[in-house]
């Protein structure tokens, strides 16, 4: 297979790190890779594959010669350099909020709609950690039964804010332990033995903007614009792995082992769910894998079309590097 020649704009962030990662892990064909960041961050040695690469500042002249661009570094950048990226002839694969949800830009995760990769201008936007999660696990269950609501309640881990977010529950869990006083700095509140009800910010309507992006996001990737969605996102003292209570309503009935059995053979699901010995996903094993993980599925003691369960993965990976590279990946097979 032909390699290609591949940035990662934001390489030494979490997501930066992750890609370099899964990238040696998958054998990703490649020509050559550069690691773009800021200039703060140029200079810097990462390694690949055993090699020492320098980081090098991001100038529009970085993507003259490369075929695929992963962007990991906030909206502001993407929006600044994937125009020019994608003019040069690479195809970018945005993982910032920046163009998800542009009409004229496809949103992908690709165990749902692959087929929406054709349809990029240049730029394929990667969704919201929490809303892959979600989607993979459902999207199987809505192609057998079509879902009409859903309700969720995420537990997300600090990771996703990025790396002062981990070193700030690091710092603020000693201090309590050691009986300090904590002063928060990446969050409004001391995120150590709490939790907060409040990712990004409050939206005119008592959303946040991460909740909506549940809401829209849902819709697009899913190409169902009718599902009523309900978001509300917690941020919880855990380092890394986004966990969900979500509430499916479904058109007809469907029994917890018809799910079970449905998502048992959907792609990038595993089925943890045997509640007699403890069996069901959590965010400590679910750190470092690919999977998305669904357990305690049961009826909903509310509705007769519903359906509860719980849904965990790794969000630097599954919800945010792995899925690019995915997008990547099916890019090649076309």
């Amino acid at each position: 297979m032909k390699g290609r020649r591949l940035a990662i704009v934001g390489a030494t962030g979490m997501v930066g790190q992750e890609f370099i990662k899964i990238l040696e892990q998958r054998n990703f064909p490649l020509e050559s890779i550069q690691l773009l960041a800021s200039d703060r961050s140029a200079g810097k040695k990462l390694y690949f594959n055993h090699q020492e690469i320098e980081v090098k500042e991001t100038v529009p002249e970085s993507f003259k010669e490369v075929d695929i661009a992963l962007f990991s570094a906030g909206a502001e950048t993407s929006r600044h350099f994937s125009p020019i990226a994608a003019k040069s002839g690479a195809i970018v694969i945005d993982n910032s909020s920046a163009f998800r949800m542009v009409s004229s830009v496809p949103l992908v995760i690709p165990e749902v709609n692959p087929e929406d990769i054709k349809l990029n201008k240049g730029i394929i936007a990667n969704p919201n950690c929490s809303t892959i999660q979600m989607v993979v696990a459902l999207y199987p269950l809505h192609k057998v039964n079509p879902i009409t609501r859903i309700i969720v309640d995420t537990y997300q881990a600090v990771s996703g804010t990025g790396s002062a977010a981990v070193d700030e529950l690091t710092t603020q869990t000693r201090q309590v332990l050691d009986g300090q006083n904590t002063i928060p700095h990446v969050y409004p509140h001391q995120i150590a033995f709490n939790i907060l009800p409040e990712i990004d910010v409050f939206l005119d309507n008592a959303y946040t903007k991460e909740e909506w992006k549940m809401v829209e996001e849902t819709r697009k990737i899913m190409h169902a614009d009718n599902i009523a969605i309900s978001a509300t996102c917690v941020r919880v003292p855990v380092f890394n792995s986004h966990s969900e209570a979500v509430n499916v309503e479904f058109s007809r009935a469907m029994s917890p082992d018809d799910a079970r059995r449905i998502l048992a053979q959907a792609p990038g699901v595993k089925v943890l769910d045997d509640p007699t010995v403890s069996l069901y996903p959590h965010a400590w094993s679910a750190a470092g894998t690919d999977e998305v993980f669904v357990g305690r599925i049961r009826q909903d003691a509310s509705h007769p079309n519903g359906l509860a369960m719980w849904i965990v993965a790794d969000n630097l990976r599954k919800g945010a590097a792995l899925n690019a590279i995915q997008i990547a990946e099916e890019m090649i097979k076309e």
